[in-house]
């Protein structure tokens, strides 16, 4: 009798999985609008300087912001990349010059 409780109850537990993964269980809503903003390469949106060693990109800007960021990491290497042709913040070199992202507070 216990084993065929717990194969019934093994069934129903494989059965709500599969249903979940499947069709789900949260309705499906309108889709949320996001809105994106992206940085432009004017004068005012970035600054370049030249990285000394330990430097990284989030230190150099909190270090220009007097701060934290009022944007997400995420942001920050996207538009860092963007600014450098690309360049992954984790390919700095100490003694070369880069361009870095100007933020507001008011974001």
């Amino acid at each position: 009798m216990k084993r065929l409780v717990a194969l019934l109850l093994a069934a129903l537990t494989i059965f709500v999985i599969y249903y979940d993964l499947s069709k789900g269980t949260l309705p499906a809503g309108d889709e949320q609008t996001v809105e994106v903003t992206s940085l432009t390469n004017t004068a005012e949106s970035f600054f370049e300087k030249k990285v000394a060693p330990g430097e990284t990109v989030l230190s150099i800007i909190e270090q220009k912001m007097n701060g934290p960021l009022p944007v997400s990491m995420t942001d920050v290497i996207t538009d860092f990349s963007n600014l450098n042709n690309g360049l992954k913040p984790e390919e700095l070199k100490y003694g070369k010059t880069y361009k870095f992202p100007i933020y507001s507070s008011k974001n």
